[in-house]
């Protein structure tokens, strides 16, 4: 298959010194944050809380969830904060949180796909998929689709899905997507992010090509210290990972600060990928990311797409979001 360089927008400069503080006035925004309960995904919960915006945390864990949301209203008083059970290794959750906010919700104005599982031994979803592929991929492109009535009602919404620099391990293996055959830890959490990005160009091209003001951006932290490098390790190997963590890692204000940046700067062009621009992408100030070759491969892109909508029986009918069916 050959790679189409095009899928990605890389022909634009982030500015240097965009922080958080250059966050927009976000009020009369809503937002969905799917895994905000801690790290990356609680951080920019409530950086876009502090900047204004209305929040719906999508979370596993309600009772986390519950306390992550006093954590975000006490940083941000003025925001409406709301708790919502999703499970996105479980697509009967996942159509539960879309029908319920569906019905609650007029528009989606930010969809931040953050959620994810890291490095598990091998594992099955609810619906029988390799838990990262489903979980990471799969969960996220049925959630995505099942809110389209929602983003394509707002003004210019837009969907950040976030990838990471692992990505670059991961292969498209369609003949063993789910790690039947063989399994490698990393290899599979390579996949989802590589899926991951494959899905953000193409969501983006399909909506532009739809007419929509709908824009989608993939973003990854660089190496930020949260809990998802440990929840798959045990003994000596999670000591090391605790230890590179706590040397090398930058704060999860940091890494989250390139989605932070796809999510609300203005004039972005869809289809940007943004990462940390320092030491190979693993620190600094957001800037434009350079996707490995196999995550600019539009037919690949398109194939995956295919196979994603049989999976999850969730197709994005553009034309007929606005009837607001899940």
């Amino acid at each position: 298959m050959s790679a189409d360089t095009s899928l990605f927008t890389t022909a634009y400069e982030i500015p240097k010194k965009w922080s958080v503080a250059q966050i927009p006035n976000l009020t009369g925004k809503l937002a969905v944050v799917t895994g905000a309960n801690s790290g990356l995904g609680l951080v920019t919960a409530r950086e876009l809380a502090k900047a204004g915006a209305d929040v719906v945390i999508g979370v596993r864990d309600t009772g986390k969830g519950v306390a992550a949301a006093a954590e975000i209203s006490a940083a941000a008083p003025a925001a409406k904060v709301d708790v919502g059970r999703l499970d996105l290794a479980d697509l009967t959750s996942v159509r539960a949180f879309a029908q319920r906010f569906l019905g609650e919700h007029d528009r989606l104005d930010l969809l931040i796909n953050n959620a994810g599982v890291m490095a598990p031994p091998r594992r099955t979803t609810a619906d029988g998929f390799e838990l990262q592929f489903g979980t990471n991929h799969l969960g996220h492109f049925a959630l995505t689709g099942l809110l389209l009535p929602a983003l394509v009602t707002a003004p210019a919404a837009r969907v950040v899905t976030i990838s990471s620099s692992l990505h670059t391990m991961g292969k498209m293996d369609f003949e063993d997507l789910h790690s039947e055959q063989k399994y490698s830890r990393y290899g599979a959490y390579g996949r989802s992010k590589l899926a991951n990005l494959l899905f953000a160009a193409e969501l983006d091209r399909r909506a532009g090509a739809a007419g929509t003001r709908l824009h989608s951006y993939a973003a990854h932290p660089g190496y930020a210290s949260t809990n998802l490098q440990l929840a798959g390790q045990k003994g000596a190997m999670r000591g090391m990972m605790a230890a590179a963590n706590g040397l090398f890692a930058v704060s999860p204000l940091a890494g989250a600060s390139p989605t932070l940046c796809a999510a609300t700067l203005p004039d972005l062009p869809g289809g940007v990928f943004v990462g940390p621009r320092s030491l190979g992408g693993y620190r600094g100030t957001p800037g434009v990311a350079k996707p490995h070759k196999r995550a600019q491969d539009a037919q690949v892109a398109q194939r995956l797409w295919s196979v994603s909508e049989t999976a999850t029986e969730v197709g994005y009918d553009f034309a007929a979001a606005s009837t607001r069916q899940v």
